[in-house]
């Protein structure tokens, strides 16, 4: 078959083997997925509530989802023109890319960045240029630099994901200056919801003095409806304009947007969300800490725990023993989960390093 040559370099999303199936391959009673950033307190009561009354299986969704669009640019305090969404920020991310790119532009992220990035940038055959994070944050100050007049997309995850750095207000503020006015800056705020630093840019205030940014959100995470697959863009009217002839016809199911219109309504749940969060993340950073491990301070509900050993051997270790989590280059992303979660992932981490320092005596 004739499929585009750009394809064979790539591969498809692997969202890592099925917790059933390493439950019956490790005889286990019980899996604790701590590899997907979802929310472990699951999503507001009034989601089900809302759901339950919906009977309308046979009619396609609004195309347009005019009640949530409603709901969400009240709670913005944006124009509803302003909105567009999408079947989670991975369709969104291939409905920018589809509209801008092409082989004669080229795009600017960071080496260690939500991977959908440049997957899609290769799908367009635009030019990828990726800056490497310092300290796990992102360089604007390089990625700066290597934009030119091909660039069509400067890509920032804000928390990056997975290292939960951000990009604070004066940081972006400074960057945007210096980014040519034709140059779309996609900023993905998938964790926004998560974040407590005071200094995390007003992103949405931003947008009134550049017209090329370009807000993205997702009730996949603390909302908790990663089931749902409702994700949304925020932007100046004639770019979100532009950006819906590329959306697909009924791309967001009507459950989900019942769902969103009544997950966003219910501000207590995600205020609990958030402040659990900052809370348990405390428990790995005092391991981390006190066994001497690096890691890097999170705004996001993960944390990226760098490891001195084979993260093969790590990842193994762990699922072995029922916990999943996300190994990366140099070390595991670790979704934050409940606080008896987070502690049995760190006894065994700590069991582990028991058991290594063991074999060093043996040993020497």
């Amino acid at each position: 078959m004739k499929v585009k040559k750009q394809l064979l370099s790539l591969k498809a999303y692997d969202p890592g083997k099925p917790m059933s199936e390493v439950k019956k391959e490790y005889g286990l009673p019980k899996i604790v997925n701590l590899a997907s950033n979802e929310n472990p307190f699951g999503c507001s009561q009034s989601v089900s509530d809302a759901l339950n009354s919906f009977s309308h299986y046979s009619r396609y969704p609004e195309g347009n989802a005019p009640l949530l669009r409603e709901k969400v640019a009240d709670r913005l305090g944006v124009k509803q023109k302003q909105l567009l969404f999408s079947t989670g920020l991975d369709e969104m991310i291939q409905m920018i890319s589809r509209a801008l790119l092409s082989p004669k532009t080229n795009v600017v992220m960071a080496s260690m960045t939500f991977p959908q990035f440049r997957h899609h940038a290769v799908i367009e055959q635009a030019e990828i240029r990726q800056v490497p994070l310092i300290d796990g944050r992102h360089d604007l100050e390089g990625m700066q630099q290597v934009v030119d007049e091909q660039t069509s997309i400067v890509w920032i995850c804000n928390p990056n994901n997975p290292t939960g750095t951000y990009v604070n207000e004066t940081e972006l503020s400074n960057f945007m200056e210096h980014i040519p006015k034709d140059t779309l800056v996609a900023l993905d705020e998938a964790y926004y919801e998560y974040v407590t630093a005071n200094d995390y840019p007003d992103t949405l205030k931003l947008m009134n003095d550049y017209e090329n940014l370009l807000v993205l959100r997702t009730f996949s995470k603390a909302y908790g409806l990663a089931a749902f697959r409702v994700g949304y863009a925020i932007g100046h009217e004639a770019l979100i304009e532009k950006l819906d002839i590329a959306r697909l016809p009924f791309n967001t199911s009507s459950l989900g947007q019942i769902a969103a219109q009544a997950a966003i309504a219910d501000e207590e749940f995600i205020q609990m969300s958030s402040y659990v969060n900052k809370m348990c993340l405390q428990q790995f950073y005092a391991f981390c800490n006190e066994y001497k491990v690096d890691y890097y301070p999170s705004q996001g509900n993960f944390i990226y725990i760098k490891l001195k050993k084979s993260v093969d051997e790590v990842f193994q270790y762990l699922m072995e023993r029922g916990y999943i989590v996300r190994p990366m280059k140099d070390g595991i992303r670790v979704t934050v989960g409940t606080e008896e979660d987070n502690e049995g992932l760190i006894s065994l981490l700590k069991q582990m390093f028991i058991e290594d320092a063991s074999r060093l005596r043996l040993l020497s």
